[in-house]
C-alpha cells in the first residue's frame, strides 16, 4: 500500500530509523536542534513493546527510550514502525518541553504520538499519500487497535482517550486537506497543533 524504504517510511538507509524519525519530526515542526535520540535508545530481546522512561534530576530531565529489536531495517513491519515512531515522538516532545521549560502530560504525549504516526506515514513524505491511500492507512492505524491495558484502568483509559481523539482529528484533517491536496495548509495546522498547550491540544482534537 505504501511503497517506500523500510516498507512504510521513506527514509535514508544510511541513518538509523529512530534518528531519521527524529529528524523528520523536528524539521516538520520547526524545532530547535536536540540531542541525537540514538544516544538515548536501548534495544534488547527482553523488550517487547516501546517504553520511554523519564526521571527529573537536579541537572534537568533524564530520558531513556527502550525499543524492541528492529531486525533488518529494510523489512520493518507496521507495528514495529509505529512503536519506533511512538518512542521517538515521546523523546522529541519531552526534549522540546524541557528545553523551553514547559509542562507536558502523559495524555499529551500519547495523543501527539498517535498524530505523529499518521503524519510520518501519510503526510511527511516526498509525495503525500493519495486520498484513498490515506483512508486505508487511517483504517489500519485506528480501526483495528488493541489495547494492552484494560478499560477502567488509568493507563487503559488514557490510551483509549488519546487514540479516540487522534482518530477524530486525523480523520478530519484527511477529509479537509489530504483529500483536496492542500498540503501546505495541513503542514501549518499540524505545526500549530504541536506547539499548542496540552489543554489546547485536547480542545482542538475534540472540536475537529
Amino acid at each position: 500500500m505504501v511503497p517506500a524504504r523500510h516498507g512504510w517510511l521513506e527514509l535514508d538507509g544510511a541513518v538509523s530509523l529512530p534518528a531519521q524519525v527524529q529528524r523528520t519530526l523536528t524539521g516538520y515542526y520547526a524545532l530547535e536542534a536536540q540531542p541525537e535520540v540514538d544516544a538515548f535508545v536501548s534495544s534488547h530481546p527482553d523488550v517487547t513493546r516501546e517504553r520511554v522512561l523519564v526521571r527529573a534530576s537536579a541537572d534537568g530531565v533524564e530520558i531513556a527510550v527502550e525499543l524492541p529489536p528492529m531486525g533488518d531495517d529494510t523489512h520493518v513491519d507496521l507495528d514495529a514502525v509505529c512503536q519506533i515512531v511512538e518512542g521517538v515522538s515521546h523523546f522529541v516532545l519531552l526534549a522540546d518541553r524541557a528545553r523551553r521549560e514547559l509542562p507536558t502530560t502523559e495524555l499529551e504525549l500519547e495523543l501527539q504520538a498517535e498524530l505523529d504516526k499518521f503524519l510520518l506515514l501519510a503526510v511527511a513524505r516526498e509525495r503525500p499519500l493519495e486520498p484513498w491511500q490515506a483512508r486505508a492507512l487511517h483504517e489500519r492505524l485506528f480501526g483495528h487497535a488493541r489495547f494492552l491495558h484494560p478499560a477502567g484502568t488509568e493507563r487503559g483509559d488514557r490510551y483509549r482517550t488519546a487514540h479516540a481523539l487522534a482518530e477524530r482529528f486525523t480523520a478530519a484533517l484527511a477529509r479537509r486537506y489530504l483529500a483536496t491536496r492542500r498540503h501546505r495548509e495541513l503542514c501549518a495546522i499540524l505545526r500549530r497543533f504541536y506547539h499548542a498547550s496540552p489543554n489546547d491540544k485536547l480542545a482542538l482534537a475534540r472540536a475537529a
